[in-house]
């Protein structure tokens, strides 16, 4: 709803004036799956709006580099910043350096170290980083009961950059859940930073694989960790009937390996809602008009029996 409300508020700007914005986006990291939703979505609801352009930077997941874009887009006088951090914890600072520049600020998608005090014309949107964890452990634990494991299984788990809010958010309600339900019995075996990298979650697979100890659960932060331990599974020779994957995003390559009968349920983000959702608050904000300090996606859960509703939808 607040989605709608912000697309409503943004086209009832137009047409009475003329605008030109230019709207400054830094994105986590181009190299990053979802990430690159995202930046695309960008790109395609920004077309739709009149005036409007976007200049999109990659900060290569480098604290550093975005900080210095960030810098560029002041002093470059843009009309407003949209971003999706490499380091929630810098957030504060770079709320400031925008707040003193008077440039309104949208954080996207990971969400900020002060997102319950964000200073005047800045807002974060997103989806509720504990929804996903919960609900991967709920598809966990029904395939568990299913397979008569839900009170011994072994489970492992792949998370994102330590320095993200979501990584945190995810794994903890995802123990929280598998903990407060039905499998409280199931022991937590490892859980390891793979960064959000597809390759890295297959090394670290294949670690866990090579120390002998079974595996019955693999819940991934993302979708693209998931497939990187899918990928050390099959090489490894493990029966996927055997090993519950779980993933988050629900991106064209998790619904294919899905398709495939390798991974068992992953949480829809919707790249598109979350994208277009941040330039309307941008263009919004550059505008003058007031909207809500958080602007919540909902997650949603996919198994191979919804999975052909979500179909390009990331």
């Amino acid at each position: 709803m607040k989605s709608v409300c912000l697309a409503a508020a943004l086209a009832a700007t137009m047409g009475s004036a003329a605008f030109a914005e230019t709207i400054g986006v830094s994105m986590q990291s181009f190299d990053n799956n979802f990430q690159t939703l995202l930046r695309e979505g960008i790109t395609a609801r920004a077309s739709q709006v009149d005036g409007v352009s976007v200049q999109v930077e990659d900060a290569q997941t480098d604290i550093s580099k975005q900080l210095n874009q960030v810098n560029n887009f002041i002093a470059a006088g843009v009309d407003a910043i949209v971003m999706t951090l490499t380091d929630t914890s810098a957030a504060p600072g770079i709320s400031e350096a925008a707040e003193k520049a008077g440039i309104p600020l949208v954080y996207l998608n990971l969400e900020p170290d002060n997102s319950g005090k964000l200073p005047e014309k800045q807002a974060y949107v997103g989806s509720k980083e504990t929804d996903s964890g919960r609900l991967g452990a709920e598809a966990a634990c029904s395939l568990l009961k299913e397979k008569g494991k839900a009170s011994d299984a072994q489970v492992y788990i792949l998370m994102g950059d330590l320095a993200h809010q979501a990584s945190r958010d995810r794994t903890n309600s995802f123990k929280e859940a598998l903990a407060a339900g039905d499998c409280k019995g199931v022991t937590i075996a490892d859980e390891q930073s793979a960064a959000w990298n597809r390759t890295t979650a297959m090394d670290l697979t294949t670690n866990w694989i090579t120390a002998g100890k079974p595996i019955d659960v693999v819940f991934a932060n993302n979708d693209e960790m998931a497939i990187g331990a899918v990928q050390a599974l099959k090489a490894a020779g493990v029966s996927m009937d055997n090993v519950i994957v779980i993933g988050i995003d629900a991106t064209q390559d998790a619904l294919a390996a899905m398709a495939a009968g390798d991974l068992d349920a992953t949480v829809f983000q919707n790249a598109k809602s979350q994208s277009a959702s941040a330039v309307d608050s941008a263009v919004a904000l550059a505008r003058g008009k007031a909207i809500d300090k958080q602007v919540w996606v909902p997650f949603e859960l996919v198994t191979p029996k919804n999975m052909a509703d979500y179909t390009n939808k990331n």
